[in-house]
């Protein structure tokens, strides 16, 4: 049916420019409402997409406020999110964040990922922390289709075999091992031990930890595997394969509350070895320590959250200052602060219109500017950062970078 103020074919032709001109933007009009009415019907049809918003799903360790670190990673993320939503979101809509505490239990992780896709009807699933939840979300994502963005976790089985859908932001554990071994090598050790859980991770992580020694001329002389419910004799055992093997440096991956026990026991005889540890809980367990843990050395996976020595650092101490005034400045916060920066990032290059697949296509080869660190992702590596720095404790149970 035609419009009646508009010509019909015969009539067109007779009519004048003024009435063509005034029927072409009529038709212009209509064509334009029809191409954004079909755009917003798409934009409803994705999930976790509409108008106004972008519904992000996150299952983290918090274990009812109890754990200290993934708190501090959820201000962090919370804060940054606040921060881009201020200045209007992505593309006009706000982000929005589901998020379900795992208990730091891997089978309660898998379920959270599979509600926030499956009822929740998140867009893409972020953020979690700890080695085996990560996993485990990891496994949902990868069965449902969906895209995994900035797992919180330096296991290598995020990445390795190659994993289409996870894009982690921080860098992996053997990136922390290859510092911690160089750095002890720069100081004339050449003896270390390696405590690590006793898991299908743990062989991959010693299986790292092998190659990196081979490389740089180091000799492994205890390998300390360990079980989550490990007994005192068990932990007396392994303080005596150290005096043993003679060990100059051992440090760990993962499992902060059992290094901490070794520590104490070793401590406790006046052994000389250097105690050495990956970044995951370095704040709570030199906490825990006190002076034991005075000339301790840490990798870090991000920069000294108290300095202002970089970009990054003094964006974070602005605006985490502005939205959680109070709170002290933390690792844990500054990595959730700079893994939302990068998942906001990434979601602007999956254009107006956002998909799944566009958000991965759009990903692969990109490079995302985190205000001077930058995480990479190809077809074939998602490296994301590939930033690790040193840091030691002073007398003063402070963190020196």
């Amino acid at each position: 049916m035609n419009s009646p103020d508009l010509p019909v074919k015969a009539e067109f032709k007779k009519a004048s420019p003024f009435t063509k001109i005034k029927y072409m933007k009529k038709l212009i009009a209509g064509l334009i409402a029809s191409v954004t009415l079909l755009a917003g019907t798409a934009a409803q049809a994705v999930d976790g997409v509409t108008a106004k918003q972008l519904l992000i799903g996150q299952s983290i360790t918090l274990e009812d406020g109890k754990n200290d670190y993934g708190v501090a990673v959820l201000a962090g993320v919370q804060t940054y999110l606040k921060t881009a939503n201020a200045r209007g979101g992505v593309n006009g809509r706000q982000i929005v964040l589901k998020t379900l505490d795992d208990d730091n239990k891997n089978a309660k992780a898998e379920s959270n990922a599979r509600q926030l896709v499956e009822q929740d009807k998140v867009f893409a699933l972020f953020g979690s922390i700890e080695g085996g939840p990560s996993v485990a979300v990891m496994k949902a994502a990868n069965e449902l289709k969906v895209p995994f963005f900035g797992p919180m976790a330096g296991s290598p089985t995020l990445r390795r075999p190659y994993q289409p859908l996870v894009f982690p932001v921080r860098a992996e554990h053997r990136e922390e091992f290859f510092a911690l071994i160089s750095h002890a090598k720069s100081l004339g050790i050449r003896k270390i031990a390696f405590v690590r859980s006793d898991s299908e991770t743990g062989e991959q992580h010693l299986a790292n930890v092998r190659l990196i020694c081979q490389r740089l001329g180091m000799t492994l002389v205890a390998d300390l595997p360990f079980k989550s419910d490990i007994a005192d004799a068990q932990l007396d055992n392994m303080v005596t394969q150290l005096e043993q093997t003679g060990a100059q440096m051992v440090f760990n991956h993962g499992g902060a509350g059992v290094y901490e026990k070794l520590i104490r026991k070793a401590k406790a005889k006046a052994m000389p070895t250097a105690f050495y540890a990956v970044n995951s809980a370095s704040a709570q367990l030199v906490k825990r320590l006190g002076d034991l843990s005075h000339g301790m050395v840490f990798t870090q996976v991000v920069p000294s959250p108290w300095e202002r020595k970089s970009a990054i650092t003094r964006e974070y101490q602005t605006e985490f200052a502005r939205f959680m005034p109070g709170q002290e400045f933390s690792y844990g916060s500054l990595e959730g602060y700079l893994t939302a920066k990068a998942l906001v990032a990434a979601l602007k290059l999956a254009g107006p219109n956002p998909t799944r697949e566009s958000f991965v296509t759009a990903l692969e080869g990109a490079s995302l500017d985190l205000n001077g660190l930058r995480a990479s992702y190809d077809s074939s590596n998602h490296q994301g950062l590939a930033f690790v720095d040193i840091s030691m404790v002073t007398r003063e149970s402070k963190f020196r970078h």
